[in-house]
């Protein structure tokens, strides 16, 4: 058995690793998506495929790997992971996301004894998917484009050239699926070296018996927080705006959490099902983003290792939402985004001092492509927009921050956009009054407006417009997402998710939600209220009317129409 402090030191040296193979990702990657967003999952995992080490980007997609190399493991047999393999997966159901989220991992070995894994995903640009870019109206799988089971890219250490030449054949932007997908193979080999270094140094046995130590320790930590957790059932019920097809019908999003001494049991049991569109998920996503949720509670401060998660049961009905069986439809995964909030307004039932209210809740992508005047390649790009977060019993939300969802990620800059694309960023900011008020308000969500200058696609991708941003303990919600096509004109559409046919001049402005606020607003500080004013926040109007706080003229706090107002 390895000792603690060679184990500590080995633990930081798998980190390093995946710091390593993030890097090198960014680094060769093609897509803004990868290197500027960091949308990717990346691990170091056991033999068993359980991940010990990685490198923050999607929160979910990290969890969705070990489904992926598990799956591939039970089809493939570990026999036929050679050492020099590199293999690539995106096929739904097995894979954790959708199909242009490919599972690229490579097997690690030493003096051919398989001792784990390096593992990178990625969102790659097309893999000849129904529609250039999203998919947002498939009905089954065989409209949401290629899909590979554990196929090898490498063997043993050679290129598989009919695989290749598969990608390329199908998809539209080849250039850039590949070099992204020569990325990922490169940012494996990498992780597999410098793993096959840390045997090389504290030896195989050592090294592997410190894998399972670590995960006995993120084990131990999970359980310790779990203890001391308040005991209790609670459920909650929240909803996506549509599944893309009956664009009327609220899709509903059903939790019931319970805790006890020995775990926690997230049960999606009552969910949507039958769900015609393509927000269906995966059910080894459903257990990521309930993952996520878990770790916020009892681990937060310790990188993810696979231990963290014993204490946690996930319980999903297959056919239902929550959890995707062939050949159902999983493209739009916003549900994923969506339902972990679900589970905090759960949880706010029986915690309500140790969750936040809702955020603006969703992740408000906006993507555009088409073919760019100045060079005449076709181009594609998208970003995630900023929302506020929900207030909680001891601070308020953060104003304008990424979703939850994806807490290792950032926006693309408006001048990579701007340089790559046809689009002018017009304005950017945040959003007045969106933040619900509380005693801690919650955060502003923002907006962006994007002018086309050329005909060309705008993809909305945004699914919490309908339903607002639910508040705890007598806040107020917080104002929902929306999107504006043409604002002011007479072509003006406001919008959710949608597949937009543009012509220059046209206009897209993405507006993403405030935090739900929590406690009462008549409890605020009315200094921290006129501090939001003056700093654009909180209208003049809203602090009277959610706040009691009157301004004067210059900004200053008016005393006595304040406690008068406040006394009413």
């Amino acid at each position: 058995m390895a000792d603690a402090i060679t184990t500590e030191i080995i633990r930081h040296g798998l980190l390093a690793v995946a710091e390593e193979v993030a890097r090198n990702l960014c680094r060769t990657a093609y897509n803004t998506v990868v290197y500027e967003i960091h949308d990717y999952g990346i691990g170091i995992h056991d033999a068993n495929g359980d991940v010990v080490a990685d490198a923050p980007g999607i929160a979910v997609f990290t969890r969705g790997n070990d489904a992926g190399i598990k799956h591939s493991i039970e089809f493939l047999g570990a026999d036929a992971m050679e050492p020099g393999d590199i293999f690539i997966i995106n096929f739904p159901y097995w894979s954790s996301a959708h199909t242009l989220d490919p599972l690229v991992f490579a097997p690690i070995h030493v003096d051919d004894e398989l001792i784990g894994f390096a593992s990178c995903r990625v969102h790659v640009t097309d893999l000849n998917q129904k529609d250039p870019g999203y998919v947002l109206d498939s009905t089954d799988r065989s409209q949401e484009g290629l899909m590979l089971p554990a196929s090898k890219l490498y063997r043993r250490g050679e290129r598989n050239e009919d695989v290749f030449n598969i990608i390329r054949f199908n998809s539209r932007m080849p250039k850039h699926t590949i070099g992204d997908i020569q990325a990922q193979v490169s940012a494996c080999v990498s992780g597999v070296r410098r793993t096959q270094e840390l045997a090389g140094k504290y030896g195989v046995t050592t090294l592997t018996e410190a894998m399972v130590t670590i995960n006995e320790h993120g084990e131990k930590l999970a359980r310790l927080a779990l203890a001391k957790l308040p005991k209790g059932t609670w459920s909650a019920v929240d909803y996506v705006d549509d599944d893309g097809i009956n664009k009327d019908e609220l899709v509903k999003l059903q939790c019931t959490v319970t805790v006890t001494d020995d775990e926690m049991v997230v049960d999606w049991t009552g969910s949507a099902e039958n769900v015609e569109g393509p927000i269906n998920l995966p059910p080894g996503q459903t257990e990521a983003l309930s993952s996520l949720i878990f770790k916020s509670l009892t681990t937060p401060d310790s990188p993810v290792v696979a231990g963290n998660f014993a204490p946690l049961r996930v319980v999903t009905v297959p056919g239902s939402v929550m959890h995707a069986v062939s050949p159902m439809p999983t493209f739009t995964l916003w549900t994923g985004l969506l339902a972990g909030e679900v589970i905090l307004k759960a949880l706010a039932e029986g915690m309500p001092e140790l969750v936040p209210a809702c955020s603006g809740g969703d992740v408000c992508s906006m993507m555009g492509l088409g073919v760019n005047p100045r060079t005449g390649e076709p181009w594609q790009e998208a970003t995630n927009e900023a929302v506020g977060f929900g207030g909680t019993a001891q601070h308020d939300g953060e104003d304008g921050i990424m979703h939850l969802s994806e807490p290792g990620c950032r926006n693309n800059p408006v001048e990579v956009l701007e340089a790559k694309s046809s689009m002018i960023i017009e304005h950017y900011g945040y959003r007045t009054d969106t933040g619900g008020a509380g005693e801690f308000r919650g955060g502003v969500g923002v907006s962006r407006s994007y002018r086309f200058t050329a005909p060309a696609t705008g993809i909305c991708l945004v699914y919490k417009t309908k339903t607002e941003p639910w508040a705890i303990d007598g806040g107020s919600a917080g104002k929902p997402n929306r999107v504006v096509l043409n604002p002011g004109t007479d072509r003006e559409i406001v919008q959710g998710g949608s597949y937009n046919r543009l012509e220059a001049g046209d206009v897209l402005v993405n507006q993403t939600g405030g935090g739900g606020g929590y406690g009462d607003p008549f409890r605020r500080d009315a200094a921290a209220v006129a501090h939001d004013v003056r700093n654009g926040f909180v209208s003049r109007r809203a602090a009277e009317l959610d706040y009691g706080v009157v301004m004067t003229a210059d900004f200053e706090i008016d005393e006595k129409a304040t406690a008068a107002l406040r006394g009413r």
